[in-house]
């Protein structure tokens, strides 16, 4: 028998305040468990009801209830993402309307790309220098594998961005990189078989990354990370391992975005006709670098980032 209308508690929208909530810090997430650490304790828990169709990614800073213990067998719920002061996202391709958080709060994104097997590919370091941009992230470019080739022709060719770059000569000799990455929130992202997991294991040994070799048919790496997890760095500071990517979709991301990236030219663009994408004929940038206001370098350079994010990588 079904309860009479009159006999059965009409629901409620009043949502519960958990003013008894714990803040915790997401490292991981695993099929619908989330790895959170909680006053340096890790504690496994689930999402709320509550929290709808809102998504939680590695980087969020959450509130829980429940069993917080870490015990094996305890389960906590989120109930609240706290606002994100970062999000570096992504699309599945260029035209996908879908955008996917990648990383949340993150302070500097670690662009990774080997020297010499395989081959670097700069549509891709400009994609994710666009990335970088829109998120407001500092950029930092890793080369690897400098044992193999020499970094100079890379270095020169992105000179002209100012964006700062480490060479790592080996896994054992990172002290420059630990010094960019203290205190600071840092995600890595690169191809499969660049090196991310073999710097992870570099500057957290516990960390245990597997690593694997590049294919010598298709010169291209075998996916060994399947998710994105943070790891504390011993010196202060976080580092994001992210898994290998194939292509970084940019649809979610204005020409206006990756202007403002460029101060000394983003005045110029002011004089440009309406709905101007800094790649047609009547530009005013180009009257801008010819009266001395900026270098036709950095044009080159904005005009490269904003081509490979109309064309496909």
């Amino acid at each position: 028998m079904r309860p009479g209308r009159r006999g059965s508690r009409p629901r409620t929208r009043r949502r519960p305040a958990h003013e008894d909530a714990v803040e915790g810090f997401v490292t991981a997430v695993d099929r619908g468990r989330y790895r959170c650490l909680v006053d340096d304790l890790p504690v496994t828990a689930m999402r709320a009801r509550e929290l709808g169709r809102k998504g939680v990614v590695v980087g969020d800073r959450v509130a829980l209830v429940g069993d917080t213990s870490g015990e094996p067998d305890a389960l906590a719920r989120i109930v609240r993402v706290e606002p994100r002061r970062s999000s570096l996202r992504r699309t599945a391709d260029d035209t996908d309307p879908f955008e996917r958080i990648i990383v949340a709060n993150a302070d500097q994104l670690v662009i990774v790309t080997a020297l010499a097997d395989p081959e670097p590919r700069p549509r891709m370091i400009d994609r994710c220098l666009v990335a970088a941009y829109d998120a407001g992230l500092d950029p930092l470019l890793c080369l690897t594998k400098s044992d193999l080739a020499s970094p100079d022709a890379l270095v020169t060719e992105y000179a002209p961005l100012g964006v700062p770059y480490m060479v790592s000569h080996h896994a054992n000799e990172l002290d420059d990189l630990r010094a960019l990455l203290r205190d600071r929130v840092s995600v890595l992202v690169g191809h499969s078989g660049v090196g991310k997991s073999t710097l992870v294991n570099g500057l957290v040994p516990e960390a245990h990354r597997a690593v694997s070799h590049v294919n010598v048919v298709t010169g291209r790496g075998r996916h060994t990370s399947s998710s994105a997890i943070a790891f504390e760095l011993p010196d202060g500071g976080w580092i994001i391992d992210t898994p290998g990517v194939r292509s970084f979709g940019l649809a979610h991301v204005q020409p206006e975005t990756v202007t403002a990236a460029f101060p000394d030219l983003a005045e110029g663009a002011t004089h440009c006709p309406p709905h101007c994408n800094h790649l047609q004929p009547d530009c005013a940038l180009d009257t801008w670098v010819a009266e001395g206001h900026a270098s036709q370098a950095r044009l080159d350079s904005l005009r490269r980032l904003l081509t490979a994010r109309e064309q496909p990588e």
